[in-house]
C-alpha cells in the first residue's frame, strides 16, 4: 500500500524550490518529515492536511499539487533527471543507461514509463535528457570554469562533437558562439520539454 503522508509537486526542481516549498507549507502547519525534488513527506496523513490551501499557496509560487497518479509517476521522472543531471558527480555515458536508472528509481517497468512520459509531456525521455543536458552544458559554459571537453565528459557525451552537434541543433548556436553571448539565453527548468 502506498504511503498517505506525501504530497507530489509539480515545478520543484532545484534547491531554492525545496526552500521555497517548506517555508510555505510550514506557515500553513504542515509537519514535514522530509523534503526531495518534487516531493514532501509530512507527519501526517495527507487526508488530514488544509489541502485547499496548500494548492493556493503553491500555484500562488509557481507550483501546483499533483494528484494524479500518472502525472505523479511523470512528475518523479523529471526530479530524478534534472538531480542526476544537475547535482550528480557520476557521468552517465549512454541513454540506455538513464533508462535502468529510472525503472530502478520508479520501481517500473521502463516501457511503461517511457510510454506515459510521452504521452503527458509530448516529447520522450530522451528527448526530455538532451534537452536537460544542453541546458546543463549552457549553464557550464557561461560559468567559463570548464573547457568543451571537460563538459562534454561531465555531461556523459561520447565526443565533443557529439556534445557540440547537439548542441548547435538545439540551440541553433555553436558552443563558443553560445559563450561569447552577453545576452542569456538559458530556460528554467521547469519550462525545458
Amino acid at each position: 500500500m502506498k504511503p498517505k503522508n506525501i504530497l507530489y509537486i509539480k515545478n520543484m526542481v532545484c534547491n531554492r524550490c525545496i526552500k521555497v516549498v517548506n517555508e510555505e507549507l510550514e506557515k500553513l502547519g504542515v509537519a514535514i518529515k522530509n523534503i526531495s525534488l518534487g516531493e514532501v513527506e509530512t507527519e501526517q496523513s495527507t487526508e488530514t492536511l488544509p489541502l485547499v490551501k496548500i494548492k493556493e499557496v503553491l500555484e500562488s509560487n509557481g507550483f501546483e499539487l499533483i494528484e494524479n497518479k500518472k502525472a505523479k509517476a511523470v512528475e518523479k521522472i523529471k526530479s530524478f533527471l534534472i538531480k542526476t543531471i544537475y547535482e550528480n558527480e557520476t557521468v552517465i555515458s549512454e541513454t540506455h543507461k538513464y533508462s535502468q536508472l529510472i525503472e530502478k528509481e520508479l520501481g517500473l517497468d521502463y516501457n511503461y514509463l517511457s510510454s506515459l512520459f510521452s504521452a503527458q509531456e509530448s516529447i520522450t525521455i530522451e528527448q526530455y535528457i538532451i534537452l536537460q543536458k544542453i541546458e546543463r552544458a549552457k549553464e557550464l559554459l557561461k560559468y567559463g570554469e570548464l573547457t568543451l571537453s571537460e563538459i562534454a565528459y561531465k555531461l556523459g557525451y561520447s565526443s565533443v562533437q557529439h556534445l557540440s552537434n547537439q548542441f548547435k541543433k538545439i540551440t541553433g548556436f555553436t558552443a563558443s558562439q553560445f559563450k561569447s553571448m552577453t545576452k542569456n539565453m538559458r530556460k528554467p527548468l521547469d519550462k525545458i520539454g
